[in-house]
């Protein structure tokens, strides 16, 4: 499969979480401006996706529950979203 499938494909699972979660949702969408309509369209996004990424990578708790649910290796998100549009972009300094 190719990477940015691959990371496509984690992101999906993340998103799902996400949707799933009625605490942190509501988070998401406030600091999106995403609708509960956009999350559908914006699954297909591989730069939705990205952001999705990147709202989860904000939080170690959050990054923890999700890779926990979706029983993924923690440091999976971080690499779907470097394989994203934009992901290569992040510098930490």
């Amino acid at each position: 499969m190719h990477r940015q499938e691959t990371a496509e494909t984690m992101a999906l699972r993340a998103l799902s979480w996400l949707a799933g979660n009625e605490e942190l949702l509501p988070v998401f969408l406030g600091s999106t401006g995403a609708s509960l309509g956009d999350l559908a369209t914006g699954a297909r996004d591989p730069a939705f996706l990205g952001a999705v990424l990147d709202f989860i990578l904000m939080d170690d708790v959050w990054v923890v529950a999700c890779c926990e649910t979706i029983a993924v290796p923690f440091d999976s998100l971080i690499q779907a979203r470097a394989a994203l549009p934009g992901g290569a972009e992040m510098h930490w300094t």
